[in-house]
């Protein structure tokens, strides 16, 4: 019988995304028994699933994020690429657009894992659910917490059977780890236990975005993986086609304030036609499509602020889209997991019982720089309310010469995707060498954004 430390008996993960998964990946070294608790049905297989509406659409792991699963998971790379995946560089084997800028091809040494979500999450479920002391309780609904008698301490979950309604079974834990999502239901549970009110941040975008898979000609984008133009304050229409598993590509149009997408297969080609860059509109006109546009929405981002004094009890941690559901448009959401279940892991190396709230401090730093992140560019869009300061657009300017400097100079295109990839922290934008190369850019005198023309 394996021996676990005191306190670290049984922990109970709640959501089997892929936030669930690699947190219990990192449970298991510390823990006797894991049990992931979901409300799908999970069958084998990489079919899209009731509870992730979102993973029909075009997902983008963040380079960061790949090195952690990889160390995570060693091989995980080779096993996704042997299923069709596609492997290739951010910079070098990509056609890239953000802030109307085209950026420069060059070696940005930094992995773009060309993967759908179901099937990134399919292979993640599969080696993680194969490891000893892991149980799935899968078609089953979480109704509340357990506590002890001074609701300050988590002492696990109550649940219950969605097709036939059984009653509720209690889940027992020492530790309970809530990754359920953008629809947590938390902080209701939470209020009901009489504790106080989340501070919550909110910025509302109204993103919506329609997908739609196709069969593209040999030879149409060359060996080119993945095609971004990113929205902009003047043109709030963006979009992105990747190549994925079983010879596929996913194309993801996306418009923010309202301006969405159509569902329609005439009004999605013209849509598409409105991107900064061109070879998106080509795509779609002259590929087979293989289905009808999907739609999803984004209404508004929210961080919940659950590392502030008495927001929460112990024994219980939140990550993933349930402490800070992202704008989808930048990717950053399995990465922040990753990242988070990164930091899980190391404070489990610690000796005796978990600090939770420690923990949840430094889960609310990660999230943070990502939502600092996403906020900032969301805030460039006049439309979207929110707080705006005077360092905020100077900011915001310097930013968009980095990404006019791209246009010419390989280097601020690597610079600017190893900070937006969260490889690198924000501050790195203002080391001294590439502050000389923005200033110094050829293409900044032109007074804006040359024009885009496709790539031949």
């Amino acid at each position: 019988m394996t021996t676990t430390p005191a306190g670290r008996d049984r922990a109970v993960v709640l959501g089997a995304g892929i936030a669930g998964l690699v947190s219990a990946l990192v449970l298991t070294t510390s823990y006797r028994e894991v049990c992931i608790v979901e409300r799908d049905h999970l069958a084998d297989g990489s079919a899209p699933r009731r509870g992730t509406p979102q993973a029909r659409h075009l997902h983008g792991l963040l380079a960061r994020g790949h090195s952690v699963l990889e160390g995570m998971l060693p091989g995980l790379t080779s096993e996704l690429v042997a299923e069709g995946a596609a492997i290739g560089d951010m910079l070098g084997d990509t056609r890239l657009c953000f802030g109307g800028h085209r950026f420069a091809r060059g070696d940005a040494q930094l992995t773009a894992l060309c993967v759908s979500r179901p099937a990134l999450e399919a292979a993640i479920r599969r080696r993680v659910t194969g490891l000893p002391g892991i149980r799935v309780l899968d078609g089953r609904d979480i109704v509340g917490l357990t506590t002890d008698r001074s609701w300050t301490r988590v002492t696990g979950v109550r649940a219950i059977g969605r097709d036939d309604g059984s009653s509720a079974e209690v889940l027992g834990a020492d530790l309970v780890v809530e990754a359920t999502g953008r629809g947590s239901r938390l902080p209701v549970w939470l209020c009901e236990l009489g504790y106080p009110q989340l501070d919550t941040d909110e910025v509302r975008v109204d993103v919506g975005y329609t997908t739609r898979q196709y069969r593209v000609p040999v030879g149409a984008l060359g060996s080119d993986l993945v095609v971004l133009s990113g929205p902009t304050p003047d043109v709030p229409r963006g979009g992105g086609a990747s190549r994925v598993e079983g010879d596929r590509w996913l194309v993801t149009l996306m418009g923010v304030l309202g301006d969405h997408p159509p569902i329609d297969a005439g009004g999605f080609v013209r849509f598409a036609s409105d991107l900064a860059l061109p070879e998106i509109g080509e795509l779609v006109r002259e590929a087979e499509p293989l289905d009808d546009p999907v739609p999803h929405r984004h209404p508004v981002s929210r961080r919940h602020h659950y590392e502030r004094r008495d927001q929460l009890p112990d024994g219980v941690v939140v990550l993933g889209d349930a402490l800070c559901a992202l704008n989808p448009i930048y990717g950053q959401g399995m990465t922040v997991a990753a990242l988070q279940a990164e930091a899980l892991r190391a404070h489990l190396s610690r000796t005796g019982p978990l600090d939770t709230r420690r923990y949840q401090r430094h889960a609310s730093r990660i999230a943070g720089v990502a939502w600092g992140l996403a906020t900032g560019a969301d805030l460039t869009f006049p439309g979207v309310a929110g707080d705006r300061h005077i360092a905020n657009g100077l900011l915001s300017r310097y930013v968009d010469r980095v990404q006019a400097a791209a246009e010419e100079d390989p280097m601020a295109g690597r610079a600017f995707l190893r900070v937006t990839s969260l490889v690198d922290p924000p501050s790195a934008l203002f080391r001294p060498q590439l502050l000389a190369r923005v200033a110094s850019g050829r293409s900044l005198s032109r007074g804006g954004p040359r024009p885009v023309e496709a790539e031949v």
